[in-house]
């Protein structure tokens, strides 16, 4: 795995981790340069995560050694790896929404004054700093908890950034970002490679991959399988290599003619930022909406769902209009939302996976106010045998699932459910390029059976790949529509950003 005659920065030697009866990493090496930029690439569960946890002193390895310019050394807390210049952006969110992006972005670095009392002007200053390196346009006095969960990757990243180590890995740090974001984010990565920093970059997202990595190195199912020069191999070598098959047609989207209108929204306003939004979604259709974060495109989801309160505009399903005052009477209406965070908005992670999916159709199965168990396990494995969920995990707590497997399992909950208008707010977010085409199947599946479907999806490749038609969101409302077989990235985004517009001398598309 070495290049001979160059020393790694880091080299990880044979390490091994079980929980419990699960063999998470089985003896594997990784090793990174300075001044490169290193993919890990894997489907969830692979290990990747696990790897680099063990990295950041979350977790102690049961077998291995680390070394660090050629000396061994141990990480058995964060606060080790920070000493040895290792900063970790992890995948799920690190941050404490009750405080200000200030407060979460000086956690532990507080600034004092000379008689000890915390400095908040230096501290947002600081704030100020850290944010405008990686260019974000965050108020910095604002609540964490009050921001996009875009938003909140970023202050994580810039947090990250700032403390200027000689390794960063970035777990998905893109996940929940718009592209122009992920721009800036790139930016900021290849000028701490220039400098001499060495990255771990874990990504499902190829186009991320070819535009950043030097090598790239690949895990399945807690092994190491290959590592080989990123200008040396095609993304459907690294396909292969994470899943032991070909994905031939990623999407699945083939020919469809949606029939009539199911889901019908007219001029929905929260009365404030987003709005007025109207939009149509036909039986055996899929749109999706696009736009930068913060377009107003989660607003008009949750909206839809009754998650939020929509102080204006009507929303109708097959022809009967819905008082939407809550997610209970949408549901009861036949509409379904998987949410862009799945941890905190969607799942009970102490729960088991089977009541998880069961939640959402109590009612078919009980009777007299009993619950009839064993007609919900079979309703249940059905869907689980539908989405390549594994058995085994019916009894298990949905929080100790792979990213892509609790997707999996939202999912489920709706396709039990039978509902004729899916709203799917980043259905991949955070999830591998295997479970990423399982979903799409998904999606098409459900379209072939007349359901309405409605995503939304920061990942462009997809949004154009999966949908009928792109509805796309600038500023709260939606400025343009584009045939998704014709349209381009580039279509999207000179809509999103309002650039047509401003070539054009005015204020709309």
């Amino acid at each position: 795995m070495s290049v001979p005659g160059v020393r790694p920065l880091l080299r990880l030697e044979g390490v091994t981790k079980r929980f419990g009866s699960t063999l998470a990493l089985d003896g594997v090496d990784f090793d990174l340069r300075a001044g490169e930029i290193h993919a890990l690439m894997g489907e969830n569960g692979a290990g990747k995560s696990t790897l680099m946890k063990i990295l950041a002193g979350n977790i102690q390895r049961d077998s291995g050694r680390i070394l660090l310019d050629g000396a061994e050394v141990e990480i058995r807390a964060p606060a080790e790896a920070k000493a040895h210049g290792i900063a970790i952006i992890h995948q799920e969110l690190n941050t404490v929404p009750a405080m200000t992006v200030a407060e979460n972005l000086a956690l532990g670095r507080e600034p004092r004054n000379r008689y000890g009392a915390l400095d908040r002007r230096a501290m947002l200053d600081s704030a100020h700093e850290k944010l405008a390196r990686i260019g974000a346009g965050i108020d910095p006095r604002r609540k964490l908890g009050e921001l996009s969960v875009g938003m909140q990757q970023l202050v994580e990243i810039a947090r990250a950034v700032s403390e200027d180590a000689r390794i960063l890995v970035l777990d998905e740090p893109t996940a929940a970002l718009s592209r122009g974001e992920a721009l800036h984010l790139y930016d900021v990565i290849e000028e701490m490679r220039a400098a001499g920093a060495a990255l771990v970059y874990i990504s499902h997202r190829m186009e991320e991959v070819w535009r950043l990595a030097d090598r790239v190195t690949v895990f399945r199912d807690g092994r190491y399988v290959a590592t080989r020069d990123r200008a040396e191999i095609a993304p459907s070598d690294v396909v292969s290599m994470m899943v032991g098959r070909d994905l031939d047609d990623l999407y699945h989207r083939g020919p469809r003619t949606p029939g009539e209108v199911v889901l019908d929204v007219r001029d929905l306003t929260d009365g404030g930022r987003v709005g007025p939004v109207s939009l149509q979604v036909r039986a055996g259709e899929v749109v999706c909406l696009a736009g930068l974060v913060g377009a107003g495109r989660t607003e008009v989801a949750r909206m839809i769902f009754g998650a939020d309160r929509a102080l204006g505009g009507t929303v109708a399903v097959n022809g009967a209009p819905v008082t939407a005052t809550g997610p209970r009477r949408a549901i009861a209406a036949g509409i379904a939302m998987v949410p862009e965070s799945r941890k905190e908005q969607a799942l009970f992670l102490d729960h088991s996976v089977e009541d998880n999916i069961a939640l959402g159709s109590l009612e078919r199965f009980g009777g007299a106010g009993v619950l009839r168990r064993g007609r919900i396990r079979g309703a249940v494995r059905d869907q689980m045998r539908r989405l390549r969920l594994r058995l085994s995990a019916l009894g298990r707590p949905a929080g100790e699932l792979s990213g892509g497997n609790q997707q999996k399992a939202v999912l489920a909950r709706w396709l039990l459910r039978d509902a004729d208008v899916l709203i799917l707010d980043e259905p991949t977010r955070g999830v591998d390029i295997g479970a990423k085409s399982e979903i799409y199947e998904i999606v098409a599946e459900l379209a072939a059976a007349g359901k309405a479907v409605l995503v939304v999806s920061s990942d462009l490749p997809e949004a154009i790949g999966i949908s009928d038609r792109i509805l796309v969101m600038r500023e709260g409302r939606v400025v343009r529509e584009l045939d998704s077989r014709t349209a381009t990235e580039q279509d999207v985004m000179l809509h999103a950003t309002g650039t047509l517009a401003r070539t054009a001398g005015g204020p709309n598309d």
